[in-house]
């Protein structure tokens, strides 16, 4: 029994337990009034391989000569006969590789993933995966084998024809089935010596260039028993530290909808290109009839301009995926392995008779926030929202999913952190993406731009410290918190938060300013040139400052949390020093500030560095002026965009914060809505208003940076926000506005459904909230007192005086 008035993040009861540890577990709890619930249905959990001393498995590939240098490198099939020899209790599989993997055993698919082991920070952190075999499994002779592929690991990184080879040169399988027997025995086949090798109908793949398959080449009954031995080679035996393999902590890549096309088009140039309707990430699955030896090529895009599908925002990604045909008379269906595309149209080549449907692939997180209201525009970008989250959650938190680069940039994810952990539950991904970023973090405390880190031509190598992207390791993890009430995310992550701050304090010194170094500043602000994303309004060592700051205080929450009251003391000493001279070098004496943009003010009333609520004020009231002297267009970049509404809603501007998300000319959240966009742009402009496409060499029409405004969406339109960590205490605070005459969120907490919804009908607010058992709220309408709330629905009518609205 656990004596506890938590309900969620109880410490395990017992002992922890120990590697292929089996434990059945149900839970019951006792309310206020001693009675008892009824007993939960069991669960049953089970651990992996806890210890390096658990693995024999080494990592084997085919043994073939190979040009290290060319994308054109076959990947190998390996496989190992074994016999089965007695009653079957269990039978698992831990599986990883160098490069990416699929295990098949008899015949049949193993698991349901793919594109595993994912990425991670490969010398440091390898995952592995889990699989209950025991059902595929048979007397006598049996085989287990495994398809490989290039993926992160050796296939083509990076941009301006990037690098190859990063992580190793060998393609490997690492894998151990543990069988356990009846009679008490175990039985374990490894990959060793014993595996054999050959090569297979892949012919190439890769990430950006799509992949080639040749149906001639493949080897039918290649995972099954009584397999003829005939060109199959001994397997290479290569080496890897079992203590780098490490277990997931969040759910892998999968396949979780199919897009039929919503039409055939034929371009001017007489070229079929399917249109999905959506732009995702994933791949086509093909049925298709034809002769032996014919080919089908499939190209991707997000975009068509002139008709065509459009490739050069892609830059060098090839995204062309080949298939030639077997000449089965029954037909023939294929779905590439190792390789995924962010588009929206494919342009296909071949046979007549051939059908396709999309795949849409991320990592299969469990969705936990919903938006809704009453304006069609204001919801479609928010489903924008949520598919280009979709799209970039593809193992790691990519910039964008279709061009030479998808990689896991650290600012993107900083500014996205709160709307992501609203719409998904992402915690065991960012957290296991957050341990590489402590893995990638150098000596001194520097932030990669992006984890985990690849070389780059130019700018990003050598690594730098930089504002706004480097505070991902302190901003970040207390949004987790904040979201889900684990402290135990704050203590794995403090030292990283830690180093970074007292790097920057190095960096800045004794007046607290950090005014010297490369900056990204207000990355993609609206007036910046195509050709310097980073040349906007803003002074970029304001923003450095900022962020310095706000970076302090978080680190000081933090101690706190973790009882570090020396640490705490500290770090928000520091927050108020910088604080103190943000405001003296960047904040005049008449309260305007030396760059007097809409992210400089957002800047300072987001990270609350101004010194009263009079300047509060002030700054709102500028920034009200510069919104309405735009034209109620946005002039933000990724920086001030995710601040920008709250900075105007908190100080009395909320009529000029709707003004700002309702508006439709570019730039502007809507613009995009309003030219067809279903996902959101990496540019407010990446599609120009005569419809072509933005000449600047970053133009990805799938980034999820710039639709952090939904986390206001979430929080000030239809009002649901945390009160305290873990959603135990809930803030219902709608704010209607905008013509807006209803709005409504959902989010399922750790403890629970969340939800509010809101009608104004003649001057008349109705709005419904709901809380689960185990958490209590607050609501606060605008002019109305506080109102406590205990779990349960319930209803609070209020009339709204005319023009607040």
């Amino acid at each position: 029994m656990v004596l506890s008035a938590e309900q969620i993040l109880v410490p395990w009861p017992e002992e922890p337990l120990a590697s292929r540890e089996r434990a059945t577990v149900r839970v019951r709890v006792q309310g206020t009034d001693r009675s008892w619930s009824m007993w939960s249905p069991e669960t049953e959990i089970e651990t992996g391989l806890l210890e390096p001393s658990g693995w024999v498995a080494r990592p084997v590939g085919g043994a073939w000569p190979e040009d290290l240098d060319s994308d054109d490198r076959r990947p190998a099939l390996v496989r190992r006969a074994f016999d089965v020899t007695g009653g079957i209790v269990s039978a698992r599989v831990y599986a990883s590789a160098h490069g990416l993997y699929e295990l098949e055993i008899n015949g049949t698919r193993v698991g349901d993933d793919v594109l595993s082991p994912g990425w991670t920070v490969y010398p440091k952190r390898l995952r592995y995966y889990t699989y209950d075999v025991t059902g595929l499994l048979r007397a006598g002779e049996n085989v287990i084998g495994g398809w490989l592929g290039d993926g992160w690991y050796r296939g083509r990184l990076g941009w301006r024809g990037g690098f190859r080879n990063l992580f190793g040169s060998d393609l490997s399988l690492i894998a151990q089935l543990e069988i356990r027997y009846a009679d008490g025995r175990t039985q374990t086949v490894a990959t060793d010596a014993d595996w054999l090798a050959a090569t297979g109908p892949i012919v190439r793949t890769g990430n950006y260039d799509g992949e080639d398959y040749d149906a001639r080449d493949e080897r039918p009954g290649w995972s099954s028993p009584g397999l003829d031995p005939a060109g199959w080679t001994p397997v290479a035996v290569r080496d890897r530290d079992p203590a780098t393999l490490v277990a997931p902590t969040g759910p892998p890549v999968r396949c979780t909808e199919e897009i039929a096309p919503v039409a055939v088009l034929t371009t001017p140039s007489g070229k079929r290109v399917l249109d999905f309707g959506q732009n995702l990430v994933g791949r086509l699955r093909i049925r298709v009839h034809g002769e032996r030896g014919a080919k089908v090529v499939i190209r991707t895009a997000e975009v068509l301009q002139d008709g065509e599908l459009y490739q050069r925002p892609l830059r060098d990604a090839r995204s062309t995926d080949t298939y030639v045909l077997a000449g089965r008379p029954g037909g023939e269906e294929w779905e590439p392995r190792f390789t995924f595309h962010g588009f929206r149209y494919a342009e296909v080549e071949g046979p007549a008779d051939l059908d396709a449907i999309a795949r849409v692939l991320h990592s299969d997180l469990e969705r936990t926030g919903w938006f809704t209201c009453s304006d069609p525009l204001l919801e479609r970008l928010h489903e924008n929202v949520v598919w280009s989250m979709r799209g970039n959650f593809v193992d790691i938190p990519t910039d964008c999913p279709q061009r030479d680069e998808r990689v896991g940039w650290t600012g993107d994810l900083q500014v996205f952190a709160p709307t992501a952990a609203f719409l998904f539950d992402v915690t065991g991904m960012l957290s296991s993406w957050l341990q590489d970023v402590a893995a990638e973090q150098l000596p001194d405390g520097t932030v990669p731009w992006y984890v985990p880190v690849i070389p780059a031509h130019e700018v990003w190598t050598p690594i730098r410290p930089g504002a706004a992207w480097g505070d991902v390791a302190t901003l970040t993890p207390w949004v987790l918190y904040e979201r889900t009430g684990d402290s135990g995310l704050l203590e794995a992550q403090y030292g990283s938060a830690r180093a970074w701050v007292d790097l920057v304090d190095r960096l800045a010194g004794e007046d607290h300013l950090w005014d010297s170094g490369f900056q990204l500043g207000d990355w993609l602000d609206p007036s910046a040139p195509p050709d310097d994303p980073a040349a906007g309004q803003t002074d970029k060592y304001l923003v450095a400052t900022a962020y310095f700051a706000a970076s302090s205080r978080a680190v000081a929450r933090m101690a706190t949390v973790l009882g570090r009251e020396e640490d705490a003391a500290h770090y928000e000493k520091l927050a108020d020093a910088v604080g103190e001279a943000f405001c003296a070098a960047y904040v005049l004496p008449d309260g305007r500030m030396v760059s007097d943009s809409q992210t400089a003010y957002s800047l300072a009333i987001g990270f609350d560095l101004l010194p009263s609520e009079d300047a509060r004020a002030a700054a709102g009231a500028r920034l009200a002026e510069l919104v309405a002297a735009a034209g109620n267009r946005i002039a933000t970049g990724f920086v001030g965009t995710p601040l920008v509404t709250d900075a105007l809603s908190s100080t009395g501007e909320l009529a000029t914060a709707y003004d700002l998300l309702l508006g439709r000319e570019c730039p502007s959240w809507l613009y995009p809505v309003t030219q067809g966009a279903t996902t959101i742009w990496e540019r407010w402009d990446s599609l120009l208003p005569d419809g072509r496409v933005n000449p600047g060499s970053m133009t990805s029409f799938n980034h999820y940076a710039l639709g952090a405004v939904a986390d206001w969406l979430h929080r000030v339109v239809a009002g649901l926000a945390p009160l305290a960590p873990g959603y135990c205490e809930v803030r219902f605070a709608p704010r209607p506005g905008g013509g807006l005459t209803r709005a409504a969120a959902r989010h399922r907490s750790p403890y629970g459904m969340v939800g509010i919804s809101w009608e104004l009908v003649d001057g008349t607010l109705t709005v419904d909230t709901e809380l689960p058992t185990g958490t209590t709220g607050v609501l606060d309408l605008d002019g109305e007192p506080p109102h406590a709330l205990g779990p349960g629905k319930h209803r609070h009518t209020v009339t709204i005086a005319a023009g607040t609205s």
